[in-house]
C-alpha cells in the first residue's frame, strides 16, 4: 500500500501505539501531524519521521478540549497543506472495582477516551467536507470494546462507546465518502499495559507481571502484541484498499478475542 500525497494526524502520537502508528504512516509515504500533551516526546517521534524523509509537524493539545483539537486540525492543514486521515488515537486506562469508581474518575476517562474520539470526529468530518476531501477517520477502540472486563469496567464502558461512535459516523458521513472505521488492540507491550499489570497487582495481590503474562498465554499466537501489529492494521484503514469498508471495529489481538 503507498500513503505518497496523503496527509493524516496522529492523536497520543508521542508514545506506545501512536508511536508505532506515526512511524508506519510515514513509511507508506504519508506526512504527519503529530499530536500530543508533551512536547519532548513529540520532538522525538518526529526526528524518527523526519528520518524516513516525509514531512512532519507536531502540535500540543488536550483531546479533551475540542477546540484544541479543532486547533491542531487546523494547524495540520496550514502546515502540511493538506488532511487525509485523522487517527483519534489518544486514550487513557482505569482499573479500578466498579464500587470505588468516583465522579472525577468518570469524567476524566469519559471526557479522554469518548469525547476526545467525538472531537476528532466532528472536526474531521467537518474539515473534510469542506475540502471536498474522502477522507479517513479511524478510532482507538479495543477488546475491551468487544469483551468488558473485571476491574476495567468503566475503561471497556468507553470502548463500547467508541464503537458506537464509530458505526454512527460511518452511516452520518458516509455520502460524503468519508469513511469511519476503529481498530481493537489486545495485551500490547507499551507502558500502558506496564501500568495495568502494576495496578492489577496492587488491587488483587498478584506478583507484578503476573495479569500481563496471564493475558498474553491466552494469545493464541503466543506472543504479546507490538505496536507495529496495531499500525499495519492502522495503515490499510487510511489506504485505498480500505475505501469499501466502513463502520468497522476490527479486532487486532493474536487470537484473544474472538467475534
Amino acid at each position: 500500500m503507498s500513503l505518497k500525497g496523503k496527509v493524516a494526524l496522529v492523536t497520543g502520537a508521542g508514545q506506545g501505539i501512536g508511536r508505532g502508528i506515526a512511524l508506519r504512516l510515514a513509511r507508506e509515504g504519508a506526512a504527519l501531524s503529530l499530536v500530543d500533551l508533551r512536547q519532548g516526546a513529540l520532538d522525538a517521534v518526529a526526528a524518527e519521521v523526519e528520518a524516513l524523509g516525509v514531512k512532519v509537524t507536531t502540535a500540543i493539545a488536550d483531546v479533551s478540549d475540542r477546540g484544541q483539537v479543532r486547533a491542531a486540525i487546523d494547524h495540520t492543514e496550514t502546515a502540511l497543506g493538506g488532511f487525509d486521515a485523522i487517527v483519534n488515537n489518544a486514550g487513557i486506562a482505569q482499573v479500578k472495582p466498579l464500587a470505588d469508581v468516583e465522579p472525577a474518575d468518570l469524567d476524566k476517562i469519559l471526557n479522554i477516551n469518548v469525547g476526545g474520539v467525538l472531537w476528532g470526529i466532528q472536526a474531521a468530518a467537518a474539515r473534510f467536507i469542506e475540502r471536498g476531501t474522502k477522507g479517513r477517520i479511524i478510532n482507538a477502540c479495543s477488546i475491551a470494546g468487544h469483551e468488558a472486563y473485571a476491574l476495567l469496567g468503566v475503561y471497556s464502558a468507553t470502548k463500547f462507546a467508541v464503537r458506537a461512535l464509530t458505526q454512527a459516523a460511518a452511516k452520518e458521513y458516509a455520502s460524503h465518502g468519508i469513511t469511519v472505521n476503529a481498530y481493537c488492540p489486545g495485551v500490547v507491550g507499551t507502558d500502558m499495559w506496564v501500568d495495568i499489570d502494576a495496578r492489577f497487582a496492587e488491587l488483587t495481590g498478584a506478583a507484578k507481571g503476573e495479569t500481563y503474562k496471564k493475558y498474553v498465554d491466552g494469545i493464541a499466537l503466543g506472543r504479546a502484541e507490538t505496536a507495529d501489529d496495531v499500525a499495519g492494521l492502522v495503515a490499510f484503514l487510511a489506504g485505498d484498499d480500505a475505501a469499501y469498508m466502513t463502520g468497522q471495529s476490527v479486532l487486532i489481538d493474536g487470537g484473544l478475542v474472538y467475534r
